[in-house]
Parts: structure tokens; C-alpha cells; sequence
């Protein structure tokens, strides 16, 4: 239901990247996401690059959660938020997660993927996206690694420019990147500092001089001259080049190859401007009387959205890469364009684990409905919306007793599921953990797909946690 005068709302967006040079992640991420401050975001979006993609590692992050997004979530989850979507492209991954309380009003999610390594076949460079309707606004974050090195800028511009282009979304006035009201541009896009020599670079950085050293820095080169670029905006670069670093240091590379320090790492934003329908039915061609109509109609309900940043620096505390990350806070203001959920739900009687479980639900709003929609049940807490302990398909259970009333049912877990579940987890955290003692057990086969199965020499063993354990595996690869 629409407010016939929303009034402006604010909302928090805390925006991380991070090129973590292939690292596990650290133990603590509360200063990355800066969780001791009194005021917390609505929206966290994290863009990681270079994420470890061995073929054992990249193909259990795929059945199961990588590594650094179960420190995301075990962080986030305890203070209200959820993993609402993600996108991962072999190095690149790209995370949203949002307080639960905004969960019912994001809608629409898409989520896609260009290659621009090796003229698009391989993954190790690109660009992963996920796009949404918040409040029915469209917003698009798009996480980049782009073409490396200080002689190819203008092969970065051309690698960022393609993948406005190849990446589409199925919806009508979405349909590319730039059609959404606000798009976040951000990640590891390699940009370089020309001209000057090595020993300037480092005293301008030791004097905190870093306004010597912008006209110089490539991607302000290149957006006085290409027109896609001008297109976004990005903030003051106060505070000092995020790459190259030893190792757990703050000293800038000392290795033979002495890389120039250089702002690869960064974040930018560009607002939809807001044209007239005249203008767009002009610009596509169209002047007859009716699209026009057409148009104003349907930017009748449309509100302005503005979008202010309120913070940009890096994090020197981090130092498992070469790269420091970076963090971008904005603040958005926005009408709602709607206040209610889609539907409402309530369960019907007393939950027993012996009994299927009934809820009733009403839509609260006309949808499309679709074949695949699901109804899933979560513990409290959850940490993802993959996180379900059951969930059942709606359409194929549906009872209708009226025309806006409906019930469904579904078994709960048996106790064998939930143990399933839990034998899964824990031995995808062995084999994670090369110290631990049953860690030597689960032997890749050649072909990189199924574990080695366990001869168990005594019926201790053969009754052990391990030798189900690696079936359960091989049966889910198999699958």
C-alpha cells in the first residue's frame, strides 16, 4: 500500500572492497565494518577480489559457503542482519547483506556476471553485479577486477565499458546497469599513478600531499576524456594509495619489483538523472502521441532518490594482502513507494517435530506469481536466506479458501536431515582446516570431484563420523 505523501526517509550504506590476494580472511572484521560505531548501516555491501579459487577450495565454496562470507555472516547475523544475496565469479565475490527489518522490501534480485580475462573467457578479471528494488527504488552494485598494470588504462576503460554492455537483467525498464535509479561501481580497478618517479610518489604519501598526486592518477585521467566515466562520481582520494604493501605491514613494497604505490581500490556511485518523458520518448525514437502518454504514466509514482557520501578512506589495520581495503558510507534518501509486505503469514495451532507444520498466508498485495515460489522456515537468527530448516513449494501444496487466503503444509526435518546437515558442515570445516587431525583423511581423487573413500580398518572407525562423511560428499558431487 502506497502512502499518498511518503515523506524522505534516510538509510545508512556501508560499502567495503577488498583485494585479498587469495588470504583466508582475518579473525575479526569489527573494524572493517567499523561495528563499534553507534550508528549502524542499513545495507552492507562487500566486493572482494582475488578470493582463493584452487579447484578443491573454489568447488566446496560453491556447494557450501566460502570461507570469507561465513565471517561476514557470523559477524553481521548476531546484530539483525541477513545475507539477503551474493555473486561469486571464481576471485570475484560480491555480498549484500541488509538489517531484517528491510528484508520484506527488497525485492527483484538479479544477480549476473562478465569474463574479460583472456577476451572473456576466463574469470580471473570481470565484473560481478547484483541488482534490486529497495522500497522500489532499482539499485545496482557492480564489483570490478579490472586488466592490471600502468600501460593498459585505456584497456581497463574498454574491459568496464564491455561489461555495461554484456550485462543485461530480464526485467522491462531495467534491463542494463545504467537504467538503475543508482548504480555503486567499486573493486580492485587497477588504475595507476603515471609520470612521476617512485621517490616523489613516496613523499607526497609520507606528507600526506595526496592532492599531488590526483591530476597524475589514471582513472582521473581518463574520466576528463571518456564519457562513460564522467558518468560517475567518486569521492576526495584523503588518504593514502591502498596498494603496494609487504605483508602484514604498512611499508610499501620492498620486494625486487618495487611497484609505485598507485589507488587501485575504489568505490563510485552515479544517480540516474532525471529526464522527461518528452526526453526519453524522443531519445528512443518515438514521437507519436500514445508512448508519450505511456511514459508520463509511468514515471507518475515516480520519486526522487538522492544520495550523499559521508565517508571514504582505506583500513591500514588489514594487512593479509598487498592491498589495504577500502570503505565507502553513504547516505540514501528516498520515498518509500510502498510500506506494506507482500504477503503475511502466521502458523496455524502448536509446532510439534511429530506433526506437519500448517501456516496460513494472505497476500497483502497483487504480485505475479510464479511456479517456483516457496514458503521456507528459519530458526531465529538466521544468518542467510539460504539458511532454511525446511521450506515447501507453494504451488503444489496450495489450498485456496478464498481469494486471498491460502494455506500450506510441510513435514519438518526428520532428526536423519538434520543430521545430514550438520555431518556436512562439520567436514567441510576439516577439510578447511589443514591442522586438523582428520584432515589427512579426505584425499581428492584425481579428478578433483569426489574424496577417496575411507577402508576402515576397525568397526571403530568404520562407525565413525568420517567414512559417512565422505560418502554424504561424494553422493552431493555426484547430484
Amino acid at each position: 500500500v502506497r502512502d499518498s505523501n511518503p515523506q524522505p526517509l534516510g538509510y545508512e550504506l556501508y560499502v567495503v572492497t577488498w583485494n585479498v590476494a587469495t588470504a583466508e580472511p582475518p579473525d575479526d572484521v569489527n573494524s572493517l565494518l567499523q561495528l563499534n560505531s553507534p550508528k549502524k548501516p542499513d545495507l552492507y555491501v562487500i566486493g572482494l577480489q582475488e578470493v582463493k579459487a584452487a579447484p578443491l577450495k573454489f568447488v566446496t565454496d560453491l556447494a557450501f559457503e566460502d570461507s570469507w562470507s561465513h565471517v561476514f555472516m557470523n559477524t553481521l547475523a548476531p546484530l539483525g542482519y541477513i545475507k539477503v544475496s551474493s555473486i561469486r565469479m571464481q576471485g570475484l565475490l560480491l555480498l549484500f547483506f541488509s538489517k531484517l527489518e528491510h528484508a520484506p522490501f527488497i525485492r527483484d534480485i538479479q544477480v549476473t556476471y562478465t569474463r574479460t580475462g583472456l577476451y572473456g573467457y576466463w574469470g580471473n578479471k570481470g565484473g560481478v553485479s547484483i541488482r534490486l528494488s529497495f522500497y522500489g527504488h532499482m539499485l545496482c552494485f557492480l564489483n570490478c577486477h579490472l586488466t592490471a598494470h600502468m600501460n593498459y588504462a585505456s584497456q581497463r576503460v574498454d574491459d568496464f565499458e564491455y561489461i555495461l554492455d554484456a550485462q543485461t537483467f530480464d526485467t522491462k525498464n531495467t534491463p542494463r546497469i545504467l537504467d538503475h535509479k543508482v548504480v555503486f561501481w567499486f573493486g580492485d580497478l587497477n588504475f595507476r599513478i603515471e609520470d612521476h618517479g617512485m621517490l616523489f610518489v613516496r613523499n607526497c604519501i609520507t606528507s600526506q600531499r595526496f592532492n599531488l598526486l590526483w591530476p597524475k592518477d589514471q582513472l582521473t585521467m581518463m574520466k576528463q576524456k571518456e564519457a562513460t566515466l564522467q558518468k560517475f562520481e567518486e569521492g576526495p582520494l584523503d588518504f593514502q594509495p591502498t596498494y603496494k604493501f609487504d605483508l602484514h605491514s604498512d611499508d610499501y613494497d620492498t620486494s625486487g619489483k618495487k611497484r609505485k604505490p598507485a589507488w587501485c581500490d575504489r568505490i563510485l556511485w552515479r544517480v540516474k538523472p532525471k529526464s522527461s518523458p518528452t526526453e526519453e520518448a524522443n531519445e528512443d525514437g518515438h514521437n507519436e502521441e500514445e508512448p508519450k502518454k505511456q511514459l508520463q504514466e509511468e514515471h507518475k509514482d515516480e520519486f526522487p532518490i538522492k544520495l550523499s557520501q559521508e565517508y571514504y578512506t582505506s583500513k591500514m589495520e588489514y594487512g593479509i594482502s598487498d592491498h589495504k581495503p577500502v570503505i565507502g558510507i553513504f547516505h540514501l534518501e528516498l520515498k518509500k513507494m510502498y510500506e506494506t509486505p507482500l504477503v503475511q503469514v502466521s502458523a496455524e495451532g502448536e509446532w510439534s517435530a511429530d506433526f506437519d507444520a500448517l501456516i496460513t498466508y494472505s497476500l497483502l498485495q497483487s504480485f505475479p506469481s510464479s511456479a517456483w515460489d516457496w514458503i521456507g522456515l528459519y530458526k531465529v537468527g538466521f544468518k542467510s536466506v539460504s539458511d532454511y530448516i525446511t521450506y515447501t513449494w507453494v504451488k503444489d501444496d496450495q489450498v485456496s479458501f478464498s481469494d486471498q487466503l491460502f494455506q500450506v503444509w510441510s513435514a519438518l526435518p526428520s532428526l536423519q536431515d538434520v543430521y545430514l546437515k550438520r555431518c556436512k558442515s562439520r567436514a567441510v570445516k576439516i577439510i578447511k582446516d589443514s591442522n586438523h587431525p582428520g584432515n589427512c583423511l579426505f584425499i581428492l581423487l584425481p579428478s578433483g570431484k569426489r574424496f577417496c573413500s575411507l577402508m576402515a580398518k576397525t568397526e571403530r572407525l568404520r562407525r565413525s563420523f568420517f567414512p559417512q562423511a565422505i560418502r554424504l560428499l561424494n553422493s552431493n558431487s555426484v547430484s
